[in-house]
């Protein structure tokens, strides 16, 4: 193996450009080529290097760092996606600071996210929607850390992120205070939110929201209009509405294009898991005025599922009001169809 890599060094360097390429890539499709023979393929392989580096059944530590301080983006977003990155290799990664890089670190199922590389993902999805939306498909990834790019996501990945905060305990938010004052006053805002959605008052439900959440008119216009109901969830929780009440103003702002039942089912038991705290916290999210980190000290960690003591769907207690209105809306649905 050693004369032969000696070989081709010297022959490399005399052939045509051409040659060598078609040459990198013969040798490129060996199952086991040395750190000598692997860089003479990066330096020689031309337009299919990218990928090479994904797809090489095997690549040395030597040979990726190489490639890293070349500083070639696109290079680097290739090895991303490899499945046997050392710690070495993927602390320079992180630290080439690119899109790209951290777009394809995000969808790599084989790099766990934990630590500084946990806390590096869950930045780069509070700037980039691609990020965030690769991260949200993954389980092993905490849904709650990408919060702040909530509005980035489709329904089912909203509601994932809501339920990321189920049964779990969350540091004081700065909007509670202000949440618990205007709490008393909660059954007066169901009541003009049903009135606003029912006439179809949008504008004016994103003025109120305004008002009284603090965030800005953009972010309240997007609550005001989105008909899948889960950023108006979290205000309603947010100022303490329970299934009861809360279902009544989501019945009315949600799409009756389609049989939404199954939705309001989701909703009304988010309204049991998900305390009013919990969504402070979301909301607070929203403002920036929160450090998701914080969710990842022990305290704060998720409620396991194993761990949950949920009787079976047949020994729970239904609520009769709560079942009324989805039933409702589900011949709302039908009708509308």
């Amino acid at each position: 193996m050693e004369q032969f890599a000696a070989l081709a060094q010297r022959l490399f360097p005399a052939a045509a450009p051409a040659a060598r390429a078609k040459a990198a890539a013969t040798l490129g499709r060996s199952e086991d080529l040395s750190p000598e023979l692997e860089q003479l393929v990066v330096r020689h392989l031309g337009d299919d290097l990218p990928d090479f580096l994904v797809s090489a059944p095997k690549l040395s530590e030597g040979t990726m760092l190489k490639v890293i301080s070349a500083n070639d983006v696109a290079l680097g977003a290739a090895l991303a996606r490899r499945a046997d990155l050392s710690n070495n290799v993927l602390g320079r990664l992180f630290q080439m600071n690119s899109r790209k890089v951290y777009r394809a670190i995000a969808t790599n199922t084989a790099i766990v996210p934990r630590g500084p590389y946990l806390s590096a993902l869950a930045r780069s999805a509070q700037m980039d929607h691609q990020v965030a939306w690769s991260l949200a498909a993954r389980e092993d990834f905490d849904a709650a850390l990408l919060a702040p790019a909530f509005f980035d996501l489709g329904e089912n990945d909203r509601v994932k992120v809501i339920n990321a905060f189920a049964q779990r305990e969350t540091p004081v938010a700065p909007i509670r205070r202000t949440l618990e004052q205007l709490s008393v006053a909660t059954g007066e805002l169901t009541r003009a939110l049903m009135k606003l959605f029912s006439e179809n008052r949008r504008p004016e439900v994103t003025k109120l929201l305004h008002q009284i959440t603090g965030l800005d008119e953009v972010r309240c216009g997007q609550i005001a209009h989105d008909t899948s109901g889960a950023a108006l969830f979290v205000v309603l929780r947010a100022f303490g509405c329970n299934a009861t009440d809360g279902l009544k103003v989501l019945i009315h702002a949600t799409s009756h294009d389609e049989d939404r039942s199954k939705a309001l089912a989701q909703f009304s038991k988010l309204f049991e898991t998900v305390s009013v705290d919990a969504t402070a916290f979301l909301m607070s999210a929203w403002r920036g005025e929160v450090n998701l980190l914080d969710l990842t000290k022990p305290e704060y960690k998720p409620f396991e599922i194993e761990r949950r003591r949920i009787p079976p769907p047949q020994t729970r207690e239904r609520n009769p009001v709560v079942d009324q209105a989805i039933e409702a809306l589900a011949r709302i649905g039908a009708r509308a169809s």
